[in-house]
């Protein structure tokens, strides 16, 4: 009985701080570009933008990544915003193209070949396999070269084989033999095959998921990404006995520079105070990540338009940002302190433009570290790519997560679109924000059975998906950079109607733990885990006030409705 009340406390809780928020959101609605930007934001641009970028491998600094960058800047002057060291304290809208010469020669793939015999097609041409060759690889003499193929099945006894002169074939990745093969063993190159399961490649035989080796201009080394057929096609050879292939290789390898593009949409009243969208450009598929940087340049130009059109004004800066995965990013947060405490948000934009009805999976909230992250259970789950499990002292409460989740069902809801979401993994462009304390998330989709492979193109990219997180994403933004007393309280409803029904469901996945035998202390710890970083996360919505005591009152109701149903779970638990 008492079970009953509590839920029926907690449900009827829950229907008044909705009443509330919904309120409250019909008070700013006159306001509200939402219908502006639903329509504003075809995907044309986004899709566009994918299709000339998708067309090339890029690594930083090559003619693909540089291409993108141009075309990126292009876009951006044609939408109105100016070059910085021609802009006047006038001009609200402004890009730069940052370069730094690059440590290393940047790579390039030119063409490409692997033949058993001249009488036969090739078994992989860089025509329909253009991961094909790893990363770092340098070309062999323009006839090729040809060798007799030697199969590694056990990678641990190859420091005892004769290989040099010799092509090794190991179901591995290339750097795992790398150093043993060439370095020691003097091989003449690497055939190597390791798809993850999860792409599916006994369905999908001709994909090659990219690979590299370690640069060396001394021995000047090749390695060969094999797909599943190519695979089979070679045991199926050495099952006939020894044999030889002929690799043709043809790669750029040269001095470059970085480049990094940067576009500013100055805030009115706050303008040091940012949101940043990062989109890496280098990788070589449609979907990662020629699709992030297409939406955040449709995201771009379309807030121009608005902006010109005295439609909308920004009390604080939109910036855009593209580069180099991680590098770039991480170096805008750190080269600039004072820049960087005055990072509000930033969020990532990775593979975010996918048809599901092909690659899998779904679209993707990577939430800021929250305690899902430390116990996974109920509805939340990894993806497959993986992430490790954290501790407490790693979480980042902050309304951020609640905020973006709400405002993309929101739109699910509207265009019927698929949205979940994942605890924190890492690996894209919302980690270095995470190392510096900036609230953080990554828009994406996983699992995609085509991920880092040569069959991730631009077939496989829908410009609805494309439209669907610009304009998410896009609203998310307008929201945030105008965010006021009244965005607040809203959050703070929004955040407390979400830790309500957290805990709600943390308590039936409790009462479920206990059943089978797990300790009744841990799920008391959970509970109060998940209270205290739900009460944090009201908290920080003071970042949108000048003047946290106005928020007080506020918070503190909040805070207590959720402590509340934390004492009465647990107190529900403990009987």
């Amino acid at each position: 009985m008492i079970k009953k009340i509590l839920f029926l406390a907690i449900f009827s809780f829950v229907l008044i701080v909705q009443s509330q928020a919904q309120s409250i959101k019909k008070q700013e609605s006159k306001e509200s570009l939402e219908p502006t930007i639903q329509d504003g934001f075809t995907g044309d641009l986004a899709f566009e933008t994918t299709a000339f970028v998708e067309q090339y491998w890029r690594v930083v600094g090559n003619t693909g990544f540089n291409e993108s960058i141009f075309f990126i800047a292009k876009k951006l002057e044609s939408a109105g915003f100016v070059l910085e060291e021609k802009a006047t304290t006038k001009n609200r809208l402004t890009y730069r193209i940052e370069k730094r010469p690059l440590k290393n020669p940047t790579w390039e793939m030119v063409d490409a070949r692997v033949s058993i015999s001249s009488k036969e097609a090739p078994i992989l041409d860089y025509a329909t396999n253009r991961n094909m060759v790893a990363l770092n690889s340098f070309s062999t003499p323009k006839e090729g070269v040809t060798a007799e193929v030697i199969y590694v099945k056990d990678v641990q006894k190859l420091k005892n084989m004769d290989v040099k002169g010799k092509i090794v074939f190991a179901e591995t990745s290339p750097s795992r033999i790398f150093n043993e093969a060439i370095i020691k063993g003097g091989a003449i190159g690497l055939m190597t095959y390791d798809n993850p399961s999860y792409l599916n490649p006994e369905k999908n035989t001709t994909s090659i998921q990219f690979r590299s080796i370690p640069l060396n201009s001394k021995l000047k080394p090749w390695a060969i990404a094999l797909s599943f057929a190519a695979k089979e096609r070679l045991k199926e050879e050495l099952l006939k006995g020894p044999f030889k292939v002929t690799v043709q290789i043809e790669t750029k390898i040269y001095e470059s520079e970085e480049l990094t593009i940067v576009a500013d949409i100055k805030g009115e009243k706050l303008p040091n105070e940012r949101l940043v969208f990062s989109a890496h450009i280098q990788e070589p598929g449609a979907n990662d990540n020629a699709t992030g940087v297409g939406v955040a340049l449709e995201m771009a130009t379309l807030s121009a338009k608005l902006l010109k059109e005295n439609s909308w004004s920004p009390t604080r800066t939109l910036t855009f940002l593209w580069g180099d995965e991680i590098v770039s990013t991480g170096r805008y947060v750190q080269e600039d302190k004072t820049r960087a405490q005055n990072i509000k948000w930033g969020i990532s934009l990775d593979m975010v433009g996918e048809n599901t009805e092909i690659t899998g999976g779904s679209f993707l909230i990577e939430k800021m570290p929250d305690p899902s992250a430390i116990w996974t259970r109920g509805n939340d789950k990894h993806s497959e790519w993986g992430g490790s499990k954290m501790s407490l002292d790693q979480m980042k409460p902050h309304y951020l997560n609640d905020f973006v989740i709400r405002e993309f069902e929101a739109q699910g809801k509207r265009a019927n679109w698929e949205v979940n979401t994942n605890p924190f993994e890492g690996g894209s462009d919302h980690t270095p924000f995470l190392r510096s304390n900036i609230p953080s998330v990554l828009f994406w989709h996983f699992t995609d059975q085509f991920y880092h492979t040569d069959n991730d193109r631009l077939d496989k990219v829908s410009k609805e998906t494309l439209k669907n997180v610009g304009t998410a994403s896009m609203i998310s933004a307008h929201i945030l950079l105008n965010a006021n007393e009244k965005t607040a309280v809203n959050m703070i409803a929004t955040i407390e109607t979400a830790a309500i029904s957290r805990l709600n469901e943390e308590f039936k996945q409790g009462k479920i733990a206990i059943k089978k035998g797990d300790k009744l202390a841990e799920q008391i710890e959970i509970i109060k885990a998940w209270e205290d970083w739900y009460n944090k996360a009201i908290a920080s919505t003071t970042d949108m006030v000048s003047m946290a005591s106005s928020l007080k009152v506020a918070i503190e109701t909040a805070q207590a409705s959720v402590s509340m149903a934390a004492k009465n779970a647990i107190n529900e638990l403990n009987k």
